[in-house]
């Protein structure tokens, strides 16, 4: 059994919930939706319990752990790509989905079927029932992840964390490689106040002498990564220079910085791979709503955080210049609304503003004053960066298809962006399917 050494397969001392039903495919999402009641739980007695009772076994797997603020799944993409190029036959586990559940869940290339998400939640649903405390959405998605992993042959394991890593529930699994791209803030009511707060829980994925591999960090968030390092005999390598020995399909000077750490965490799991596979790999990459071009006008990215949204702000001027965007967004409420709207106002032309369909969305209102203050701050000429902006109108709209309509009257580029699940919603308007809201709905 691959997973954490604290866990030492417990027994469960509480007995199978009385077996139900087989699930539809709907009817396990709404169940395991339901769980979200339960909150965000972090710790690993429950996920070790899960694992043991579902008697995942990784042995044999090689298993790269991805942890950091910005980053982790453009860098879980590429390390995914690369390997398939190689040969490899490999799985991804990744959050949030931005469509549908089974995005989270992907072996070579192909998300986890319907029928194997809905047979797997059935079987943990029975098991779980009676359980005091109840898993978590996040504890049984994992759980759910590594068991359809161990039923089949795998060469590459990639896993991302949900938030943080000490205690995140994939830290439950024994790793061959750490990696950890770039802190910054974000998720503060769980991780901490501080730049050595939140790096210390990342760093948490550290493992007694399990080679680690990063990005440049800040001062104080580098210290802390080198000291849990230190402390736990595990081998660290800093990745200070970019990837820029062919194309990247992914836009953007910082997905330079990501592909070399993709690269470097590969080589530290022992896993071979040659220069052509490296190529093929990063030119294939397919991974929506980071920097996405849906059209020759039309951009989408999940840029969620201050961090985010400032490198989405220098890669909209990489590619459009001096030309700036009729910005269309929306943000969840637990964010830094100014530090996002901040950084998006020197390159926004006008702002649209829908309400996403989330019960943790932003009140466009509200959205709305602090984009506006941020306007004027910035025309004075006060902004913290010195930048001005020169967006004209900031305007509530009633939907996503208003705000799309209304966006494409207008000559300048889209930008649309503010939250993964913003970004999802959008897609899967402009692709005419169910939202990742509507897929869940009973």
């Amino acid at each position: 059994m691959n997973v954490g050494e604290a866990s030492l397969a417990r027994p469960s001392k509480a007995k199978e919930g009385v077996p139900q039903p087989p699930l539809t495919y709907k009817e396990a999402l709404a169940w395991l939706y339901r769980l979200q009641r339960f909150g965000i739980k972090l710790g690993l007695e429950n996920i070790w319990r899960l694992l043991a009772e579902l008697h995942v076994d990784l042995r044999g797997t090689r298993v790269i752990h991805v942890a950091g603020t910005n980053g982790k799944g453009s860098v879980c993409a590429m390390i995914d790509s690369i390997c398939r190029a190689q040969g490899y036959r490999t799985s991804m586990f990744i959050s949030p989905h931005l469509v549908t559940f089974r995005e989270r869940i992907d072996i070579n290339g192909e998300m986890i079927s319907e029928d194997a998400v809905a047979n797997s939640l059935t079987t943990i649903r029975n098991l779980v029932g009676d359980w005091d405390p109840h898993p978590t959405f996040f504890e049984v998605t994992t759980a759910l992840a590594l068991k359809y992993f161990s039923e089949v042959k795998l060469d590459v394991v990639i896993l991302e964390t949900g938030i943080g890593g000490r205690l995140d529930a994939t830290n439950a699994i024994q790793s061959d490689v750490s990696v950890i791209t770039r802190i910054d803030f974000d998720h503060e009511q769980w991780l901490g106040n501080t730049l050595a707060e939140i790096a210390s829980e990342k760093a948490g994925i550290i493992k007694r002498g399990v080679p680690v591999v990063a990005s440049p960090q800040r001062p104080e968030a580098e210290k802390v990564i080198r000291a849990r390092a230190a402390e736990c005999e595990a081998p660290l390598k800093f990745v200070p220079e970019p990837y820029d020995r062919s194309p990247i399909a992914l836009r953007g000077d910082h997905q330079k910085q990501n592909a070399a750490l993709a690269i470097a965490a590969i080589c530290a799991a022992k896993i071979a791979i040659d220069e052509q596979a490296i190529a093929r790999g990063l030119a294939r990459i397919d991974w929506p709503a980071r920097f996405q071009m849906w059209d020759k006008r039309t951009i989408i990215d999940g840029a969620h955080n201050p961090a985010a949204v400032c490198v989405l702000a220098q890669t909209w001027r990489e590619i459009f210049g001096d030309q700036n965007a009729t910005l269309v967004l929306a943000v969840l409420s637990d964010k830094d609304l100014r530090g996002v709207c901040e950084a998006l106002a020197p390159i926004a032309d006008s702002v649209l503003l829908p309400k996403m369909r989330s019960e943790r969305a932003a009140d466009p209102e509200e959205l709305a004053k602090i984009f506006e203050n941020v306007v004027s701050v910035c025309r004075a000429g006060a902004s913290p960066a010195g930048n001005r902006s020169g967006c004209r109108t900031i305007s509530i709209t009633q939907s996503v298809g208003e705000a799309l309509n209304l966006a494409r009257a207008k000559p300048t580029p889209i930008l649309v962006t503010g939250s993964l699940h913003f970004a999802g919603e959008v897609l899967a308007h402009l692709r005419g399917k169910p939202s990742a809201f509507e897929e869940c709905a009973q």
